[in-house]
């Protein structure tokens, strides 16, 4: 039979996929496997999950294919996954702890002595508080400061996406577009940093410890026997390079434009553009490597995003797929109700102590109005990003798409088109990251003649979501008047809630 097939398998935060398209990006069959919980916290402020899980969850989602569709026709596989999630390993790569997943907040307050000569060097940069603060974020330094023996017994340190790269090949590589993190990498050249760069000594990571690098669209290895009997399909077929969650989302939506907008509805929601040049949009925070490779994501994120549909779900309760008509039972600004959906903190902007808030409270609020500040307020924040994005690059944002789990809500489209004042248009796939997968499986296999043949021959326009002139004019007043200074006006509260009650820790 002809391998007419490609397989991508799309490891997410909150579900496993596996997906079936054809030369074409025709979605030819899905499975998904829900990963309940996401993750565990064995103390607060920390995100761990057994790797195990990831695995029989990959197995489990892979598998539910072949009973409606013969796994000789796959001619290859790529792989996707969640972006900063860590695994230790031993030589073997057998894991040595749960894997420390993104949400993590664990902070090192004893990480690795920089030195007299790059501590000069960045307080002249006016970076060393920042550096300290990433220091203290790497998950690296955590390990070696509070689990020191089995860091030293760590042979294999890397990301999520590298284990199971390994468990699939037995090969201990990994994609240059997966490596967004807190790792010794360098982002400019897409490589890890050289021999006497700052990064070795702000980072506990041994060079010993990381994966081989490849480009996206380049071989991974092969499929190994004990993973192709598990998965149900032939040894030996070819493994290729993808890259993270995010970048294969931009690249199956096709916005390779640096004038398009890509906004991503996942658990963690961000915005994107494609950028042939190195472009920090905020000082000393990287440009992450794109799908298209050589090419950069300028992207800026709302680490918990559509996260806060899950939270709204499992603390008022209701079924998600109804959570449409909420929407549509409220109007634009929600009569008064507005949200800053800073659930996490942040590095920069909007800052460590920043925290969430919601305001304009009255009596004619129900769950539905508050479901609606929710959504507006994290759209408002990907708006900002557009502003940084802008003016960073110099280039107008004039086309948006809008891709993930959350832009299946109609609802949440017209409020992107509305806050942006653009077309929001929908791919036909919801899957974006794992057709983004796929595209570079393709091009792998020489099936398109590069990764923008790819995506022009793949990518699927879907419904697109036009402006309501009143809804634009409602949003832009309220970003410009309430959501662009509720951050600054709120923050010496939030630094003062801070210090009371000690939450979120001291940095």
């Amino acid at each position: 039979m002809t391998a007419d097939l490609l397989l991508a398998i799309d490891v997410g935060t909150q579900s496993v996929r596996a997906l079936l398209f054809d030369r074409d990006g025709e979605r030819v069959a899905r499975a998904q496997v829900p990963l309940e919980p996401a993750f565990t916290a064995p103390q607060p402020g920390a995100a761990e999950q057994d790797c195990a899980v990831y695995w029989q969850a990959l197995v489990q989602a892979v598998t539910a294919l072949w009973p409606q569709h013969d796994p000789a026709r796959v001619a290859a596989l790529a792989l996707t996954t969640q972006r900063g999630t860590v695994v230790c390993a031993d030589a073997q790569g057998t894991p040595l702890r749960p894997a420390i997943v993104w949400p993590d907040q664990r902070l090192a307050t004893a990480p690795p002595p920089l030195g007299p000569l790059w501590t000069a060097l960045f307080g002249v940069a006016g970076a060393r508080a920042l550096l300290r603060h990433l220091q203290r974020q790497a998950e690296a330094n955590w390990l070696a400061q509070h689990e020191p023996a089995l860091w030293q017994r760590t042979a294999r340190y890397g990301l999520l996406s590298a284990w199971l790269t390994q468990q699939l090949t037995g090969e201990w590589v990994d994609s240059v577009a997966n490596q967004v993190g807190y790792l010794p990498f360098d982002y400019r050249r897409q490589q890890w940093a050289r021999r006497h760069d700052w990064h070795w000594r702000a980072l506990a990571v041994r060079r010993e410890q990381l994966p081989r690098l490849v480009a996206p669209a380049a071989s991974l290895g092969t499929l190994a026997d004990g993973a192709a009997r598990a998965l149900g399909l032939p040894a030996g077929l070819p493994v290729i390079a993808a890259a993270a969650d995010k970048a294969c989302e931009v690249l199956g939506c096709g916005t390779l434009d640096p004038g398009t907008a890509q906004l991503s509805f996942g658990t963690a929601a961000a915005i994107n553009c494609t950028l042939p040049r190195y472009v920090e949009v905020e000082r000393l925070l990287p440009a992450y490597p794109a799908a298209l490779p050589g090419a950069f994501n300028a992207e800026l994120h709302v680490p918990r995003g559509f996260w806060l549909v899950s939270w709204f779900k499992r603390e008022f309760g209701g079924d998600e797929s109804q959570f449409d008509a909420l929407l549509a039972a409220t109007p634009p600004g929600a009569m008064g109700l507005a949200a800053l959906p800073y659930w996490s903190p942040g590095l920069r902007d909007p800052g460590p102590e920043a925290k969430g808030a919601v305001i304009g409270f009255g009596d004619v609020h129900t769950r539905a109005h508050l479901y609606r500040a929710l959504i507006e307020g994290i759209v408002m924040q990907l708006r900002a990003g557009r502003e940084r994005i802008e003016h960073r690059t110099g280039r107008r944002l004039t086309r948006l798409v809008v891709a993930g789990g959350g832009s299946q809500s109609d609802g949440a489209m017209q409020i992107a088109a509305d806050v942006f004042g653009l077309p929001a248009e929908r791919p036909r796939w919801s899957d974006a990251s794992a057709l983004g997968a796929a595209m570079l499986a393709a091009t792998g296999l020489g099936w398109h003649a590069d990764v923008s043949a790819a995506v022009h021959a793949m990518a699927r326009p879907g419904r697109v979501f036009t402006p309501q002139p009143d809804a634009v004019r409602l949003y832009d007043a309220l970003y410009a008047d309430v959501f662009r200074p509720l951050g600054g006006v709120l923050a010496p509260l939030n630094r003062r809630l801070r210090a009371i009650t000690g939450y979120p820790p001291p940095d």
